[in-house]
């Protein structure tokens, strides 16, 4: 079965199994559970506070600063009203 060919293959090849582990998800589940969501700024704004604001942890190819740039100036944030920390 595909899921014995992995457990095979996390003994052989380790490099392997992350790849090997979408293909199966993907298969057995649906390609639903490999896509990550889309990111809607708004809907997180509007569900952030001054006490529990925005953090954004960003993987390889990630840079949400244009957009969240792009926010800032529709909500009359922008400028010099925005402060980037990183």
């Amino acid at each position: 079965s595909a899921f014995q060919r992995l457990c095979v293959l996390r003994s052989i090849r380790l490099d392997k199994v992350v790849p090997m582990v979408t293909v199966f998800v993907r298969q057995q589940l649906g390609p639903t559970y490999i896509q990550p969501p889309p990111f809607m700024l708004e809907e997180c704004y509007n569900e952030s506070s001054c006490t529990a604001p925005l953090i954004f942890i960003l993987s390889p190819g990630q840079d949400p600063m244009s957009q969240l740039l792009k926010f800032a100036e529709q909500r009359g944030f922008g400028g010099k009203r925005t402060h980037a920390i990183s």
